[in-house]
């Protein structure tokens, strides 16, 4: 017995299938903070502006002095800064310009004004259609609803339905829906400087009654209750530049004058150029009246001879006529 080897029993201990080290943990969280990292940066280049990328750009170029692309300030890093170019200010456009840039003449500064009228024109049809679309009330009616960009602004007309007009029949008392959109039109349209022209159009079907009172006066009233229903909107009177009524005289369907398209009430968001050209229509009528007067003022304070009394007759309406009487 004193001759047997010991006997020695080892116990080796099994990992459960599974079970391993905690480094991977590390490991993943360092590439999910990248990851998140990664996609935050692509998310604003995406959004940024190209004057923001521009400022970027300037930077990773010159880190320590890009004030041309970006702030003229730079961090005193021990380096020789960049030195910011001189910049005078342009006193027609009152902007300011570098060292050899040409000032902007009137043309261009009329056609950079434009652009940027228009853009701003774009911007505002969007929000519209937008807001159209949004309204879940409104959209029965979105096939009334018209609104494209001409030369004298952006123009939305809104038309009557075979079954669904905007106004009562023969008069100028609004339907719900059409006071609903005008409210939209309203909201959106006060926020732009521009001014607006509103106007009435009926189809070509004459009244019975012999009252006196007709298309003209039907499309000039409804005209009228459409300012004010911008009005209570929240459109202020002083965006108002004129408000008409034409009648069938302007037709949206000239094939068939008594369609019901013809009946609708268009909104004009002015150009400045078209505002300009209502303000000097304005300008002349009045210059005009203004000269009769002076005209009539000057004939009555001027005591004229003989001969010339004979031949000048001053007529009520500011009219001064000349007479021949030697033929």
């Amino acid at each position: 017995m004193d001759t047997n080897q010991p006997i020695i029993v080892k116990r080796v201990k099994k990992i459960a299938a599974g079970r391993h080290g905690g480094a991977w943990k590390i490991a993943f969280a360092d590439f999910a903070v990248a990851m998140m990292a990664f996609f935050l940066v692509m998310w604003l280049m995406s959004s940024a502006t190209p004057e923001q990328k521009k400022a970027i750009s300037g930077y990773f170029q010159d880190p320590i002095g890009f004030s041309e692309s970006a702030s003229p300030y730079v961090i005193d890093l021990g380096g020789t800064p960049t030195p910011a170019p001189d910049r005078t200010l342009n006193p027609e456009l009152n902007e300011e310009i570098t060292p050899g840039e040409q000032p902007l003449n009137a043309l261009q500064a009329e056609q950079l004004f434009e652009q940027a009228e228009r853009e701003r024109l774009d911007i505002l049809l969007v929000e519209l259609q937008r807001k159209i679309n949004d309204d879940f009330d409104l959209q029965p009616y979105k096939e009334q609803i018209l609104m494209d960009i001409s030369r004298d602004g952006l123009r939305i007309q809104i038309a009557d339905a075979a079954n669904r007009p905007m106004f009562d029949l023969g008069s100028a008392r609004l339907q719900p829906y059409f006071e609903d959109i005008l409210f939209i039109m309203a909201d959106t349209i006060r926020d732009v400087p521009n001014k607006i022209s509103v106007g009435g159009h009926t189809d070509a079907k004459r009244f019975a009654s012999d009252s006196g009172f007709g298309n003209w006066e039907l499309s000039a009233n409804r005209a009228n209750a459409a300012r004010r229903a911008l009005h209570a909107g929240g459109l202020g009177d002083d965006k108002i530049a004129r408000v008409a009524g034409y009648a069938s005289s302007i037709p949206y369907d000239p094939a068939d004058p008594d369609s019901p398209s013809n009946r609708r009430i268009d909104i004009l968001v002015l150009t400045k150029r078209a505002l300009d050209g209502i303000e000097g229509e304005q300008g002349d009528n009045k210059g005009a009246s203004e000269t009769a007067s002076a005209a009539i003022s000057n004939a009555a304070a001027t005591t004229p001879t003989k001969p010339m009394r004979d031949k000048l007759n001053v007529f009520e309406k500011g009219v001064l006529q000349f007479e021949d009487v030697d033929g």
